[in-house]
């Protein structure tokens, strides 16, 4: 159904001259190309960051012996280990581009999973009115991946990216450890080309007033407590379109971060939804 409205797009590769079919939406919005990947080839996926373990490096030893064992393809990192999987992510060139040229840390680089539920979901958000949202935006890296693999400097949507910026007594969670004096500042350069991504410095909700969007497509919650989110689901997710989605990035992940979805439980219970549990220790909820 989507296909027969989707404007098709003929666009010349950069180095070999090829042209390469390449989707936009009805509204103008640029869709990454599909990757067509090898029948008989999976890329594995291991890269040692794992958290709340004893011992980290003979845990991570423990897992590399393990994979030897996979069959299939397995993937081993961000406390999440699997195998006999496709690893899609690492079959979607654009996104490979996007997420490879922004890490900056080895937790974006672990994470990889994680940004690609985002980077599908900003794939259907992308065709639907409304704006993108972030809550937790922190070093931008999640902002600028997403913003990357659907256009650039051509991406279509206002983003709206929500932080302190600076750890503050009145945030009962962990703090950061980039948050800073300078954190705002490198942020604001890294999306100096980008003005449809619009970050907003302050505590959540007190930021929203006069900063926030009427209708939201995406929105993407990060605040590590859970005041702090249901006091964002109390503003936003009203605004969110018939079709948008809202992925919890710690709804899954027990032990500092259980609160949230016991909180999250039932906020959304109250409203006749039940949240998807991801794998990757995420959350996804449509709105409908």
């Amino acid at each position: 159904m989507l296909a027969r409205v989707l404007k098709r797009v003929f666009t010349s590769t950069a180095d070999s001259g090829e042209t390469a079919e390449t989707l936009r939406s009805p509204s103008g919005a640029y869709l990454p190309p599909r990757s067509i990947p090898d029948a008989d080839t999976i890329t594995n996926f291991h890269y040692p960051v794992y958290w709340g373990v004893q011992e980290p490096d003979r845990f991570a030893s423990t897992v590399k012996d393990l994979t030897q064992s996979m069959t299939g393809a397995f993937h081993a990192g961000d406390n999440f280990v699997t195998w006999g999987r496709n690893n899609s992510m690492l079959e979607d060139k654009p996104f490979v581009e996007a997420w490879d040229k922004n890490i900056e840390s080895t937790s974006d680089r672990a994470i990889v999973w994680r940004r690609y539920v985002l980077a599908t979901s900003a794939f259907h958000c992308v065709q639907l009115d409304g704006d993108f949202v972030e809550c937790g935006s922190y070093t931008g890296v999640g902002v600028k991946t997403i913003v990357d693999y659907l256009g650039g400097t051509d991406f279509s949507k206002n983003f709206w990216a929500y932080d302190v910026y600076e750890h503050s007594s009145e945030m009962p969670n962990h703090p950061m450890p980039e948050l800073g004096a300078h954190l705002y500042d490198r942020v604001k350069a890294k999306f100096a080309a980008y003005p449809q991504v619009k970050l907003i410095k302050g505590l959540i909700p007190d930021s929203f007033e006069g900063n926030c969007p009427e209708r939201i497509a995406y929105l993407h919650i990060d605040l590590n407590q859970a005041p702090a989110e249901i006091a964002a689901l109390d503003v936003l997710f009203d605004r969110v379109v018939p079709g948008g989605m809202v992925i919890l990035d710690d709804y899954e992940w027990a032990g500092i971060y259980r609160p949230q979805k016991l909180a999250e439980d039932a906020w959304f219970d109250k409203r006749g939804y039940r949240v998807m549990p991801l794998p990757t220790g995420q959350g996804l909820v449509i709105k409908r």
